[in-house]
């Protein structure tokens, strides 16, 4: 086994001069399998480069903006006459300031929703951004947000919804008769074309409860190296809800049935799975509420809820993507802006400079602090291009000539970050 890494977080609150974590005997013969040291073994899933470039990123921010906005709902109804839909304010170099205060790294856009509203200039529909008064009729926000997005330094994704409310195609982009169908498939692969070929590279693609309509085929032409949220090229799943943690443990691997459905939510998922498929956790700021309304501001989630998010997302070895929605200005709200700022700036004090760090490979690694030093956290970290092969791990710190064990757990793959127990640190410390 290799390239094990450990780091200690910078909070004060307990005390040790040694730590180190080991993966119990039984467990060995497997990490020796896993990475090809001990006999042959089943294969075991591995991730492509382009996901773990992906999982690097760790948080994102989505942005939700469309008619549902000027009606105070969560899904359009379609009777927001066109006339009165005009951001006049809208900044998408604020969104990015945003993100960048939140720590993220990138923005997935929603530029169409169920509704099937269009925030670009298409050619396929009238229903949307080009037919409002915003800009002249010649505005663009997936344009704006994708040059706000090279300017700061951030990726983009997108979010092109498969339903399509004003057309009359369902979840999955499933029309009543084959004549609609045929009609809606050609409609809905020129829109994905017009999104995927002007705009630049996209990180992240979302298909919101799949797609029918075949698109394989554009997005190895135009996005190869775009994650895909479901759907039939998926490459990322879903935690499975909208509350902004992920189970414990989470595994990457899943079976490659459940990763053929294209709607893969496997919780746990299995580490001897045969398809690498990383979780994504999904939740808004205004939760459970996707868009910004006049009535939902006392929802904004604290700095310390969404910290708790933060430590059961990417603390647990998963992608946090993290909605801010705009208003009808085209702005985001001053209160989630505080809030997601406030979070960032908690995340960078905790983490950015650790108190120390290792790296081993074999079933224990050991860092040795010198001194009595205090911590509180420590950041688990595994070589997942050779798989995810720890099962299980302990966590002990020596002080006071015994060995005190901190924590245990089971996943680790792409970050497990491990609060320590303070009881034995505060017996230790007297």
């Amino acid at each position: 086994m290799k390239r094990r890494q450990v780091i200690l977080g910078s909070a004060q609150l307990g005390l040790t001069t040694t730590l180190r974590w080991t993966v119990p005997a039984a467990l060995a013969g497997i990490a020796r399998q896993a990475s090809g040291e001990s006999g042959p073994s089943k294969p075991r899933a591995l991730p492509s480069a382009d996901q773990m470039a992906w999982q690097d990123l760790e948080l994102g921010m989505f942005v939700h903006f469309a008619p549902s906005t000027w009606q105070d709902s969560e899904s359009d109804n379609l009777t927001t006459p066109l006339s009165e839909i005009n951001p006049r304010k809208l900044n998408t170099d604020q969104w990015a300031q945003t993100a960048i205060g939140l720590g993220a790294r990138y923005i997935v856009f929603v530029a169409k929703h169920l509704g099937g509203f269009c925030m670009w200039q298409t050619e396929t529909t009238d229903y949307g951004i080009r037919n409002t008064p915003w800009r002249g009729g010649h505005g663009d926000v997936l344009a704006d947000i994708g040059t706000s997005c090279h300017k700061h330094g951030l990726k983009l994704g997108v979010y092109v919804s498969p339903r399509d409310d004003h057309f009359g195609a369902k979840t999955g982009g499933i029309c009543k008769t084959a004549e609609l169908q045929a009609r809606y498939d050609i409609m809905y692969r020129r829109q994905l074309t017009e999104v995927l070929s002007r705009y630049g590279e996209l990180v992240e693609v979302w298909f919101d409860g799949s797609t029918i309509t075949p698109v394989s085929d554009l997005l190895v032409r135009y996005q190869p190296h775009a994650m895909v949220f479901q759907g039939p090229s998926a490459t990322i799943r879903w935690v499975g809800n909208e509350d902004g943690f992920a189970p414990n443990p989470c595994w990457n691997g899943i079976d490659s049935a459940e990763a053929k459905t294209g709607t893969a939510t496997s919780l746990n998922g299995n580490p001897d799975g045969d398809v690498w498929m990383p979780n994504e956790v999904d939740v808004s700021i205004r939760r459970p509420d996707w868009f910004w309304s006049t009535k939902n501001v006392k929802k904004v989630l604290t700095p310390e809820q969404l910290l708790s998010i933060y430590y059961r997302s990417v603390g647990r070895g998963t992608q946090l993507l993290l909605n801010i929605p705009a208003n009808r200005d085209g702005l985001l709200a001053e209160p989630d802006c505080a809030s997601a700022k406030s979070l960032g700036l908690d995340i960078r004090t905790r983490f950015a400079k650790p108190v120390a760090t290792t790296a081993g490979h074999g079933v224990e690694v050991t860092l040795k602090l010198g001194a009595l030093t205090q911590i509180d956290t420590v950041i688990l970290q595994e070589d997942i291009a050779k798989c995810e092969r720890v099962r299980q791990y302990r966590i002990e710190g020596h002080a006071g000539g015994t060995w005190h064990a901190l924590g245990e757990g089971t996943s680790i793959g792409h970050k497990r970050i491990q609060p320590v127990d303070r009881s034995p640190w505060m017996r230790c410390a007297s």
